[in-house]
Order: C-alpha cells, then sequence, then structure tokens
C-alpha cells in the first residue's frame, strides 16, 4: 500500500475525525473507505446506476406507467391545455373546484369578462 500525503480544509479534516470516531476508525480508513465508494460510484454509468431504482416500490399498484400516469395527471392544473384530457382519463384527481376554476379561465380567454378598470387618480 502506497502512502500519500493530502492537504484537506480544516473543515473537512473536523468532519474526517468526526466520522472516524463515530464508526470506531482511523482518518485512514474512512478516507480509504470513501475512496472505495468513489471508484464504485464513478465507473458505473448514471443510467446503470438508476436503472431500476423504483423496482422494488410497494406504493406502486400494478403497472408502474400508469402510476406515472396518474401522478402527472394529479398536478394538472385547470388551465393546462390538457386539462380536459387528463381529467376524462383520472376523473377522481379532479373536483368540482378545478371544473369551476376551468369554467372561469375558458370565459376569460373568450372575453366574457370586462376589461379591468384602472383606479381614478385622485
Amino acid at each position: 500500500m502506497t502512502r500519500i500525503l493530502a492537504d484537506l480544509p480544516d473543515d473537512d479534516i473536523r468532519w474526517l475525525d468526526r466520522m472516524a470516531s463515530e464508526q470506531g476508525k482511523s482518518r485512514a480508513a474512512v478516507l480509504r473507505e470513501a475512496v472505495s465508494a468513489y471508484r464504485a460510484e464513478g465507473s458505473q454509468d448514471w443510467i446503470d446506476r438508476g436503472f431500476g431504482a423504483w423496482k422494488d416500490h410497494v406504493d406502486i399498484a400494478g403497472d408502474a406507467v400508469d402510476w406515472q400516469r396518474r401522478e402527472r395527471a394529479a398536478w394538472t392544473r385547470p388551465w393546462d391545455d390538457d386539462y380536459e384530457a387528463a381529467r376524462a382519463e383520472f376523473p377522481d384527481q379532479f373536483d368540482p373546484e378545478d371544473d369551476r376554476q376551468r369554467a372561469l379561465h375558458r370565459d376569460m380567454l373568450a372575453g366574457r369578462y370586462p376589461p379591468l378598470r384602472k383606479p381614478d387618480p385622485a
């Protein structure tokens, strides 16, 4: 094993000492583990690291694509262009207030509201 000399900021040394103390290890052991972990992380492509990250989640019932589409529909707002399509596919994600806001939005776009008056300068 080769020895190295490395300069680290004082904050990093304090953190390193705290980690070594908590783990009951030497600074060198913590640094060796950190370098090994960094090498392992850097050796894989980012897609490989992320692929399958959600596979073991139990909160996704059924098809993951359907779950994702439902989650996205929940973020649809009354002024979004795909409001009607999202509401038709996932009606349980919307309530009467959403429909009221959609109607107001459409009325505003259609010019059914008078323009706002400017306050009188007094």
